[in-house]
């Protein structure tokens, strides 16, 4: 093989990674506040899909059942010890800040810890914040299908006595009536702020 296609091929991956590093970097920095606004509409980045799970009261639900209502997503797992708490606390917040507008946005708790995580684990858990947050869980496969569809990070950390933790990420996506992805939210703001920013999109 010459020199010539190896370096074609080698430029080619070096693009191919650079396109996929910018982008996870773009969720990352606008997740960040870093974008005008907090909430920014990105549609050269693809996040999101089909999915079919089971919502904490027990029931089927798909992507099907959020259309035609704006919703906030975000992955996380009950025994997380301080992300996922403050993120839905946050979220609680800005729930109330909508007041009677509240109704019109889901928000919507993806379990990354399914094995631990069943319906009546999430419906105890979520029962802490705003009932418009729903707390979602399926099976292991599951769960891995839906975070590749939505860029979303996790790992199991095991602990001594055979316990685990997950790292996880911790992107907020913004969905608008039409079930398309709006961009990442960030919630650690003025809850005022925040809500006054989510109100065109409900």
């Amino acid at each position: 093989m010459s020199n010539t296609p190896r370096i074609i091929v080698a430029i080619a991956a070096t693009l191919i990674v650079l396109t996929g590093a910018f982008a996870f970097y773009s969720i990352y920095l606008l997740s960040q506040g870093k974008g005008p606004g907090g909430v920014v509409t990105d549609s050269a980045i693809s996040v999101g899909g089909p999915f079919a799970l089971v919502d904490n009261t027990g029931r089927n639900v798909t992507e099907a059942d959020y259309a035609g209502r704006a919703h906030l997503i975000f992955f996380g797992f009950t025994s997380c010890p301080d992300i996922c708490p403050t993120k839905l606390s946050e979220a609680t917040l800005v729930l109330n800040e909508l007041g009677d507008d509240a109704s019109r946005l889901d928000v919507l708790f993806i379990s990354v810890d399914p094995e631990r995580d069943t319906p009546d684990v999430l419906s105890a858990y979520v029962s802490n914040f705003h009932p418009q947050i729903t707390g979602l869980t399926g099976t292991p496969d599951e769960i891995a299908r839906v975070a590749r569809e939505f860029r979303a990070f996790y790992r199991k950390v095991p602990l001594d006595g055979g316990d685990y933790t997950i790292d996880h990420s911790t992107v907020v996506y913004l969905f608008d009536r039409e079930n398309a992805f709006v961009g990442p939210v960030s919630l650690d703001r003025d809850p005022a702020e925040v809500a006054a920013q989510l109100r065109p999109y409900l």
